[in-house]
């Protein structure tokens, strides 16, 4: 059963990054969408590394937010309400200095105030490089 609040979503009709935002400057772009996940991935390189050569640490929450700020907003009835993170952690468990990153975001909790998302960014060996949570804030739009 799928967590979508459109039962049609679809990979295709997910909405661009947009332009001028940190995901479309990353590089980060789709991947896959399922019934209770979404995976999204980004180019490690000289946007996202860290003066040591490796993917800084603050590009993989940048990738863990957006992809969870997406998914809470995939959740909800956009015209009642709105979504936004309020507290994001990260443990980096392995460097990784070239290729893509890709963050698999599935849910932990969706409650009606706040969602908790478990994100997991893997090399491409699939190795694990970081694990995130993300805590979204539901918030009721003031209609009038």
């Amino acid at each position: 059963m799928s967590i979508w609040f459109d039962p049609e979503l679809t990979l295709p009709t997910h909405v661009p990054l947009g332009p001028l935002t940190m995901g479309e400057y990353l590089g980060m772009e789709w991947v896959e969408l399922g019934d209770d996940f979404l995976k999204m991935r980004m180019p490690v390189d000289h946007r996202t590394k860290q003066p040591y050569g490796l993917l800084h640490g603050g590009a993989s929450c940048a990738l863990a937010e957006t992809i969870g700020s997406l998914a809470s907003h995939y959740v909800i009835d956009n015209e009642k309400y709105s979504c936004v993170g309020i507290e994001i952690n990260a443990n980096h468990v392995r460097s990784v200095n070239k290729g893509f990153v890709t963050a698999t975001c599935r849910p932990l909790h969706i409650g009606a105030s706040t969602h908790v998302w478990d994100i997991r960014i893997c090399d491409d060996r699939e190795k694990l490089v970081t694990v995130s949570r993300l805590t979204v804030a539901i918030l009721k739009k003031k209609i009038g």
